[in-house]
């Protein structure tokens, strides 16, 4: 085949000399690539109950929820934020560093620690509070889960504590999940009813209880993706 002026010009390349007329099948087929889409990640923020306390590794809340959404065909990554023992106010502390650039989502499950120490329901309000207003900082969307007070703080007590995961859900525009236990206990029961599903200290899940709670709030979790998804 016959070259033409400024139609077939030659190109070496490592000694080996190229036509650019061979080249436009291999552009062409780089052009016909599908964009491939980044994986979206998740922060999930709080304690032992989110980092998987007494758990090996794949049978944690992060894990089972990783597995969960992977299996129905969703491209995300929740990762681990979460820190035994923590209150509301270590979530706060860290929050800021925790969400790097890459963090679209968050779900922050906080609040069971500040019930154990019997702290006041106005000082995790407003601690949680900061952390949602950290988020709307740097446009995450967030999904918020739910805490109950047992009944033992008196009905003043339990009333604000309870009423203020939705009060600051609803201000922040946050999607919320009413209760971390939700499908392993009825309302207002306390972790250590689920028989059969708590490990020997009556307050986190073994794994069976885990997959259950994934099951339930799984579908809130999708919530989250598609808000995320709509943002972009």
């Amino acid at each position: 085949m016959r070259d033409f002026p400024g139609t077939m010009k030659a190109l070496t390349k490592y000694g080996t000399r190229l036509r650019i007329h061979n080249l436009f099948p291999v552009l062409l087929v780089g052009l016909a690539l599908p964009v491939q889409a980044e994986t979206t990640r998740i922060l999930a923020l709080g304690d032992s109950l989110t980092q998987g306390y007494g758990l090996m590794d794949g049978e944690g809340f992060v894990p089972q929820l990783q597995a969960w959404l992977t299996a129905r065909g969703y491209d995300v990554q929740i990762v681990n934020g979460g820190v035994s023992g923590d209150t509301s106010a270590g979530g706060l502390a860290r929050v800021d560093w925790s969400l790097t650039p890459d963090i679209e989502g968050m779900i922050v499950t906080l609040g069971g620690n500040d019930l154990l120490r019997g702290l006041d329901p106005a000082v995790t309000r407003s601690n949680i509070d900061g952390i949602l207003t950290a988020a709307e900082a740097k446009d995450v969307a967030v999904l918020l889960v739910g805490m109950t007070a047992p009944g033992n703080y008196g009905p003043d007590y339990k009333a604000s504590f309870d009423a203020l995961y939705p009060a600051l859900a609803s201000q922040h525009d946050s999607l919320f999940y009413p209760y971390f236990f939700e499908g392993i206990l009825p309302e207002g029961a306390a972790p250590s009813a689920a028989e059969g599903l708590m490990q020997a200290d009556g307050i986190h899940p073994n794994p069976e209880g885990v997959a259950m709670i994934v099951d339930a709030i799984g579908p809130t979790v999708e919530q989250l993706v598609e808000r995320i998804d709509a943002k972009e």
